[in-house]
């Protein structure tokens, strides 16, 4: 049978079992007798709505009665007797009942249940409140009237038994706002307590507000509270630090046994690794102290698109990071050109990587100018060709100089000899024959071959008496006989015409220096033969 038409099969089974179910149940409800007539005007309850009537206790029932919540060994020889509404809400309304107690107790209620029980608890920090008001006109009076001790135990203790009404408050309104109650409602709960508080804060006294915080350090369920759970944070911490680094430990060593997987990377994972173990953690201990964690996800949600947005040069370098890590173009260690800029890798993390030059320069690169330029890792390959050039004269052998490049290359105890190293004559030079030095060695031998067939092949080309030519350049300088200058006809070699009023050229004597001369030249003219540069006559 064709795969295409099975789930074509399905649907229709579906669709079949849906029919007969939907038969069965109309059958059933015309084969019910019809209820009697009530003398009331009211018609009789539907099967439905007294299933949904009776659900609740048919429910309670059917879990109490289980073999297993029976014989289990609990807290209890047998299950809770059933209670009812009314008995519940009252339960959960007296003002000496603790806070754990009533968000445990107040689970089963509904959203319109708990905006009841809030607007009870509402009212209860009302009332409380105006005790307090009272009391604290009271010590203004005393004060008023000049007595300088006033007790503010009975002012205390009111204010502790309403900041507990408050916290039941709060309990309950957490609760209304979790299983869906309206917005609204919640906000005006909330900014009832927050403004009182805020009022009275303003309006105490140092004595009152110093009364009231020494009364909350020593109470059990406030700065007591607040510091075993602050205690319980900072060694959760402290063992979570500890945990992560295990657990990066043990992954570190799981790691290390997968073949091809660069160091970059399992840093990478390890780092990943040691956070997400310390962030679980930490959202566990805090669940656990009682503590929601669902705003931190909403704040995480909400800040992500706005940090997106103000770290795009930063996400774009995380973005090249990732890909440096998983296509692997060099690792820790290696000797590679990125950037414009050469040294060995030291460090890649999500954001950057380090260079250490060779004269230890410390060079930080984005990832995003790693990634978006030329590559160049020297050390990829465990071996490396050594180009060197050698120029001789023309003069000299070219088959001894091939004989005595050999001769050194084989000597070197660091040159291998698979490939086999290349020395061939390479060019003819403006002043030397030119040859090329190929040899392999390894990576880390590559700069000591390097230096030493430099130093070996000058003095073996020194012993042989090969010499190593350098560019020079000779020049001839000719100088143009005395009665060749331009003084009469030019370019004739003639002695020219004496001026009027000046006597004519004299004949200079043998052996007369040219400087001596009256007829040496002391200037030239534009358009002389030999002139350097035009002057003023």
């Amino acid at each position: 049978m064709p795969r295409a038409i099975l789930p074509f099969l399905r649907v229709l089974l579906v669709l079949l079992m849906v029919q007969a179910a939907t038969d069965l149940a109309a059958q059933e409800t015309a084969d019910t007798p019809p209820p009697a007539e009530s003398s009331e005007a009211e018609s009789p309850p539907s099967p439905a709505e007294e299933a949904i009537e009776s659900a609740e206790e048919r429910a309670r029932q059917a879990i109490t009665s289980s073999q297993q919540v029976i014989g289990a060994k609990g807290a209890a020889d047998a299950p809770l007797p059933a209670e009812s509404d009314a008995d519940l809400i009252a339960a959960l309304t007296d003002p000496s009942i603790p806070s754990e107690e009533l968000a445990i107790r107040s689970l089963p209620l509904t959203a319109e249940e708990m905006g009841q029980l809030a607007l009870a608890w509402q009212n209860m920090a009302k009332g409380m409140t105006k005790a307090v008001v009272e009391e604290q006109l009271a010590v203004l009076a005393k004060e008023s009237s000049g007595e300088t001790e006033v007790p503010r135990e009975r002012l205390t203790q009111l204010v502790e038994l309403r900041n507990n009404a408050f916290e039941n408050l709060s309990t309950v309104v957490d609760g209304l706002e979790a299983k869906g109650g309206d917005a609204a409602e919640v906000a005006k709960f909330r900014a009832y307590r927050a403004a009182i508080h805020v009022d009275e804060t303003q309006r105490a006294d140092w004595r009152t507000l110093l009364a009231q915080a020494v009364n909350w350090a020593t109470d059990e369920d406030g700065g007591i509270k607040l510091a075993l759970r602050v205690a319980v944070i900072v060694g959760s911490l402290l063992g979570l630090l500890i945990i992560a680094r295990t657990v990066r430990g043990v992954a570190r060593r799981g790691l290390s046994r997968v073949p091809d997987l660069s160091k970059l990377l399992q840093a990478f994972i390890l780092m990943v690794i040691y956070w997400l173990t310390i962030a679980f953690g930490l959202m566990i201990v805090l669940s656990a102290l009682g503590i929601d964690v669902t705003p931190l996800f909403a704040l995480v949600g909400g800040a992500s698109f706005i940090i997106a947005f103000a770290m795009q040069d930063t996400l774009g370098n995380l973005a090249a990071g990732l890909m440096i890590m998983i296509n692997r173009p060099f690792d820790e260690g290696d000797y590679v050109t990125v950037a414009g800029t050469g040294g060995t890798v030291k460090s890649v993390s999500i954001v950057s990587t380090t260079v250490v030059t060779p004269d230890n320069q410390v060079i930080v690169i984005p990832n995003s100018k790693v990634w978006g330029d030329v590559i160049t890792n020297t050390t990829a390959s465990d071996t490396r060709r050594v180009d060197l050039t050698f120029g001789i004269g023309y003069d000299d052998s070219i088959e001894k100089a091939q004989e005595v490049l050999e001769q050194v290359v084989a000597e070197h105890p660091l040159i291998l000899e698979d490939p086999a190293p290349v020395i061939r004559v390479n060019a003819l030079g403006a002043s030397s024959v030119d040859f090329v030095c190929r040899p392999w060695t390894k990576v880390d031998d590559y700069w000591t071959v390097y230096w030493d067939l430099t130093r070996q092949v000058k003095e073996a080309f020194d012993r042989e008496g090969i010499s190593i030519p350098f560019p020079q350049a000779d020049m001839h300088v000719h100088m143009a006989a005395p009665a060749g200058l331009p003084f009469g006809d030019a370019g004739k070699g003639k002695a020219g015409k004496a001026e009027p009023g000046r006597p004519a050229d004299k004949t200079p004597e043998e052996g007369e220096p040219y400087y001596a001369r009256e007829d040496r030249v002391t200037s030239f003219r534009a358009g002389d033969e030999g002139h350097d540069e035009e002057t003023n006559t």
